[in-house]
């Protein structure tokens, strides 16, 4: 008989305490904490007080991703390594949006446009 896959534990942490993480990485390089929620709103669809009620409900990843209301379809354009996986190869949705969110925060901390990061067309 085969042994049951384990979640990855990323899976189980609190979004909530992760969060903190990502602005501080951020701030490290000069950007900002609405500039991180702008992100994280573009790629998940969650109003700004739906994202804080996440953190502050210490919501799993796995279902802050599950639960968020709409996926923005252009994070597909999102391509590149991150932890030494190319992000367009991760075959498990959630973690593939896991790593959309990891990427998106390390363009925003080197520097990156944000009209860039959010993959707008230019006007």
């Amino acid at each position: 008989m085969k042994p049951a896959t384990t979640k990855h534990r990323i899976y189980t942490m609190a979004f909530g305490g992760v969060y903190p993480a990502y602005v501080a990485k951020a701030e490290r390089k000069g950007r900002n904490r609405a500039e991180v929620d702008e992100i994280i709103r573009w790629l998940t669809g969650f109003s700004q007080a739906e994202l804080e009620a996440h953190i502050a409900d210490r919501t799993d990843f796995e279902t802050f991703f599950a639960v968020a209301p709409r996926l923005n379809p252009a994070r597909s354009e999102i391509r590149g390594t991150i932890c030494g996986v190319r992000i367009e190869e991760i075959e498990e949705e959630t973690m593939r949006e896991i790593r959309y969110l990891d990427k998106l925060i390390d363009e925003l901390a080197k520097g990156r446009p944000m009209e860039k990061i959010l993959r707008k067309e230019p006007a």
